[in-house]
């Protein structure tokens, strides 16, 4: 009987283990997606009045949060009984991923017309106008989201699979990582997007309002969302490359000689450019029919 009972926690000391080890493996294959998300969400949750931005990033989390549990046990599914799914799904996501990454930079360089925002009407939007801003900015970072859940969600199960782990350990595993990855990183955003308020707090209590810290922190926000934004768009070429570039064995030997890190950005980036050349081919093949 005591012997039996030692032997339990022998095998759930093994098992804590295993979740241990291969969730620091899987957190290191997510970080990108992870920084992207950080970026996407940080972006997503800005540019709000100051009373609006955490119910905002609160509804977003929420959001989050019904994505994992809707993908998680349809995960669970497929790995257990159409496992063969995982790698396209893996790889449609990466086309995704790159394709964003790929309009950012064609944005940057050919901004459209929708996005030169006139600060005239946005201070003249009416409380109707702010709402429905709000839920759209909210659908579409849940949208986002839902993408990147999916990616992170498969990246991690396809980790744990080829480590050939148990069912039980890449269960634990997956649900470890989808809940770090909302609770990490909406609460990192929740962080980000307060600065400039904290920034005035200490402006407002010092002498004379002069906080160099306090006015640091409100100087620092937009930048921090541009770099985030930059760190964003490489994260998504970077994770996208190296999903082609390690499924896909003619890439994997095309690109053996280079570092790695720079034969992710290169497929990456392809990837999104014909990814991106193909959407606006559709889009303008659609005008034109309208």
């Amino acid at each position: 009987m005591a012997s039996g009972f030692f032997a339990l926690f022998d095998d759930i000391a093994v098992l804590l283990d295993d979740v241990a080890a291969m969730s620091k493996i899987a957190s290191k294959k997510t970080a990108g997606l992870l920084s992207d998300d950080l970026a996407v969400n940080a972006e997503k949750a800005s540019g709000f009045s100051s009373s609006r931005e955490l119910p905002v990033l609160w509804a977003i989390t929420k959001g989050s949060f019904i994505n994992k549990l809707i993908i998680l046990p349809l995960a669970f599914l497929l790995t257990a009984f159409l496992p063969g799914i995982i790698v396209p799904i893996l790889m449609l996501g990466g086309i995704y991923l790159a394709y964003e990454g790929a309009e950012k930079i064609y944005e940057f360089f050919f901004p459209h017309a929708a996005h030169k925002v006139n600060k005239k009407k946005v201070v003249e939007m009416s409380e109707a106008d702010i709402l429905l801003y709000e839920k759209k900015k909210v659908k579409s970072a849940i949208f986002v989201d839902f993408i990147l859940s999916i990616e992170i969600i498969i990246l991690t199960l396809s980790t744990v699979m080829n480590e050939e782990q148990s069912l039980t350990v890449q269960i634990i595993v997956v649900s470890i990582i989808a809940f770090l990855a909302t609770v990490g990183v909406y609460g990192l955003v929740a962080l980000i997007v307060r600065m400039d308020d904290f920034g005035y707090k200490l402006i407002r209590n010092s002498k004379d309002g002069k906080s160099v810290l306090g006015h640091g922190l409100v100087a620092a926000l937009p930048k921090v969302i541009k770099v985030l934004t930059v760190i964003g768009t490489l994260a998504m070429l970077l994770v996208a490359g190296g999903i082609f570039l390690h499924n896909v064995h003619y890439l994997h030997e095309l690109f053996h000689s280079l570092p790695s890190l720079l034969s992710e950005l290169i497929i990456g980036t392809v990837v999104g450019a014909i990814a991106l050349l193909f959407i606006k081919i559709f889009q303008g093949l659609f005008k034109k029919k309208v």
